[in-house]
């Protein structure tokens, strides 16, 4: 199973592909779409687009992993967030891609059996669970769309 996970933004979208054959996983590849603030966001919403229909059309995934939407202090940026995940739900259903979709609080959970895990817990046992990663990517995002797919590799594996 080819595994795709995404953490949404309309900034940096991370995204990561795991492989998983019985109880081996691997990563395949994983990067961000960036987009510059200095552009509007509908040009923003239509990279995200393009650039995600190109990783969907590269590496042939058998499902979407993304993380649920919680809402923060901040709207806006809940908004924002909300229409980029928007565009990459649009570009898994043009693509007969299933979704599965997960809260922060069940990545956490999933993935250092603690729901109050902070980002370096997260991060230590990505690198335990694929030793094939000497280090960590340099952002967040990306570390967190490996960590969704996980979510996704472990749910299934207990299914």
């Amino acid at each position: 199973m080819r595994i795709l996970g995404v953490d949404p933004g309309i900034a940096i979208l991370g995204w990561a592909i795991i492989d998983k054959e019985k109880t081996n996983l691997s990563l395949l590849a994983c990067d961000a779409i960036i987009t510059p603030s200095r552009d509007t966001e509908p040009t923003r919403l239509l990279t995200i687009y393009e650039k995600f229909s190109k990783v969907i059309q590269t590496y042939s995934p058998d499902i979407l992993s993304i993380e649920q939407l919680y809402f923060a202090k901040n709207t806006k940026t809940a908004l924002t967030v909300a229409q980029a995940r928007g565009i990459v739900l649009l570009a898994s259903a043009q693509h007969n891609l299933p979704i599965a979709s997960y809260t922060p609080l069940e990545v956490k959970k999933i993935i250092t059996g603690e729901g109050k895990a902070d980002k370096q817990q997260i991060q230590w046992m990505v690198k335990t669970i694929l030793p094939m990663i000497t280090s960590l990517p340099k952002l967040d995002d990306i570390t967190d769309a490996i960590a969704i797919a996980l979510t996704h590799a472990y749910i299934k594996s207990f299914l």
